[in-house]
């Protein structure tokens, strides 16, 4: 196996970092947090009642009426949704419309997940969604009385960030490519069940479609997989979206939380756990991820696993990414709010280091990225990046079965990482 690896010049690892300041999500609490949680604080009625019409009103916008409700095995409830009432056709934009017809793949496309039909427990009960439906996980008001701020609950945090690595630091390990123009972007992750220390952190994989400075105008879509106590109240992984048009100050959202994400297929539920997931020296459970903009309309979407088409993203949410995206990342990330002072033990990816190699360390394979003439090409230019590699690091190279690939991942707090 031949590695390929990239020299990273002074410039690269600043840019990645603005980059990785404003994909944070991390939980910190917020003037709009919930107040009362804490047992020397006083009970104000008159704040909780405020609250609670607040989660009500909330919970009314973002829950559809269900032609159908499924259980699934994990707690969750699944409503099946008719797909032109599902939350994206609240937006002023889509008022009235239905979803679009598929578009054409890109060319060199073919379906490469391990993972067949039974990918999500909520399927495994053998239910699901009727014909021109969408199942939407249902939000709870637990779910909104766990957010550190309800107010912006579904939406990553508004805040500005520290550069030191003690203050709720997130850490990464990421393989990036910048430089020209990208219409898309392709890999297969294993999908894995991380330990995560506390509810305020999190451990996730995924995919950053980029456009945009690093300021106030950054676009992104993201996809991939994540364990978050805080959002979904377990640490199950689930498949998970995200975007944003102005570096998540006010728009955008987690999955169907806002109006947005249009979904158009009855298989897949965002926000649902993954099943079944790797295990150490064991089985190995990929997902395959396709993110490309739709030559004809503009539209960016989204594949899950063996060809199931999500939906996509209507191109008038973005300013930048209406044209293209000018980065494509992939890679680990975790939140240490170094506990008792020290580094958290929440472990990214498998909880192994990336030289542990298959079945043991986690991995994207067959990295790609859509050209302007809707291709699938492998990757010219892949650079790696671990952060903190004593507590997290990633190796990168290549070869004819798995393309551009690199493992990534480790333990977080061990001897070389106090």
């Amino acid at each position: 196996m031949a590695s390929s690896w990239c020299r990273i010049s002074p410039i690269i690892p600043i840019f990645v970092w603005f980059l990785l300041v404003f994909s944070l999500v991390c939980p910190v609490h917020s003037l709009e947090t919930i107040e009362d949680r804490g047992s020397n604080q006083t009970f104000r009625p008159n704040e909780e009642l405020k609250k609670l019409k607040i989660i009500a009103a909330r919970l009314s916008k973002i829950n559809k009426p269900a032609v159908k409700t499924i259980q699934s095995p994990d707690g969750d409830i699944i409503d099946c949704v008719v797909s032109h009432l599902q939350p994206a056709f609240d937006h002023p934009q889509l008022k009235g419309q239905k979803p679009l017809d598929p578009p054409d793949r890109p060319k060199g496309h073919s379906p490469s997940g391990m993972l067949e039909e039974n990918v999500q427990l909520w399927r495994l009960s053998g239910e699901s969604c009727p014909e021109g439906t969408v199942p939407i996980r249902r939000t709870t008001e637990e779910d909104m009385l766990r957010a550190s701020s309800v107010r912006r609950f579904g939406r990553k945090p508004r805040r500005h960030v520290r550069r030191d690595s003690s203050s709720n630091g997130h850490e990464h390990a990421v393989g990036y490519v910048s430089g020209d123009q990208y219409y898309g972007a392709k890999a297969s992750i294993n999908v894995w069940a991380p330990r995560v220390a506390n509810q305020y952190e999190f451990s996730l994989s995924q995919m950053w479609v980029i456009s945009g400075s690093f300021g106030d105008d950054l676009n992104t879509i993201e996809a991939g997989w994540q364990v978050s106590p805080e959002l979904y109240g377990d640490n199950y992984p689930r498949f998970f979206t995200y975007w944003t048009t102005d570096a998540y100050q006010a728009t955008g959202c987690y999955n169907l939380l806002c109006s947005g994400f249009v979904q158009t297929n009855n298989r897949i539920a965002i926000g649902a756990a993954i099943s079944p997931t790797s295990s150490y020296n064991g089985g190995q459970f990929d997902i395959s991820l396709l993110v490309w903009k739709d030559p004809k309309h503009g539209n960016w979407w989204l594949e899950f696993g063996s060809g199931i088409l999500v939906g996509y993203w209507p191109s008038f949410l973005f300013t930048h990414l209406q044209s293209h995206a000018s980065m494509v990342q992939f890679g680990g990330e975790t939140v240490n709010s170094r506990p008792s002072g020290f580094h958290t033990s929440t472990q990214m990816g498998s909880g192994h280091f990336a030289g542990e190699g298959f079945g043991k360390a986690s991995y994207f394979r067959n990295l790609q990225v859509v050209d302007w003439d809707n291709n699938l090409i492998p990757l010219s230019n892949l650079r790696v990046l671990a952060d903190h590699p004593n507590c997290y690091d990633i190796q990168g190279g290549i070869n004819s079965v798995w393309g551009n690939y690199f493992y990534y991942g480790g333990p977080g707090r061990n001897v070389r990482c106090p």
